[in-house]
């Protein structure tokens, strides 16, 4: 009976330290319709987090290339693109890194934070975090 009780309680904590993280698969939404419009995974590389598209739900878009984008990423696929570059750990959020917008092809600096298990705070700015934009994206079920 202990070992089942054990077992049990060690599943339940394992879950619960997962869901405590910024890492995995999550889903970015359209303001104004809700819809998933992309999949991003947030991943650790060298104690610094990053993260790359790994899905576009819309079909016509699936080919998209970053054509208003600079430098390596101009004219790359937006599909497999990292968007997140080396944010480290401060506390309990992530900072120090870039966030790139496909869609006009801008990088900014940016903080992401764990607001609840399952939705994730991604703030991006030019200069401070008061002159910027906040988005948020829900852990992929």
């Amino acid at each position: 009976m202990r070992k089942v009780i054990f077992t049990f309680l060690f599943c339940a904590l394992a879950t619960t330290i997962s869901a405590q993280s910024i890492f995995g698969k999550w889903e970015n939404r359209d303001e104004e319709t809700g819809k998933v419009d992309s999949v991003i995974e947030v991943y650790e590389k060298n104690g610094k987090a990053f993260a790359k598209i790994v899905e576009i739900t819309d079909a016509d878009r699936k080919d998209a290339v970053c054509d208003k984008c600079s430098g390596k990423n101009k004219n790359k696929p937006i599909l497999g693109m990292n968007i997140l570059t080396g944010l480290e750990k401060d506390g309990d959020e992530w900072s120090g890194g870039k966030i790139l917008d496909p869609k006009n092809g801008k990088k900014y600096k940016c903080f992401i934070k764990l607001e609840e298990a399952d939705k994730l705070k991604i703030r991006g700015y030019i200069g401070f975090s008061l002159l910027g934009r906040t988005a948020y994206w829900f852990r992929k079920k």
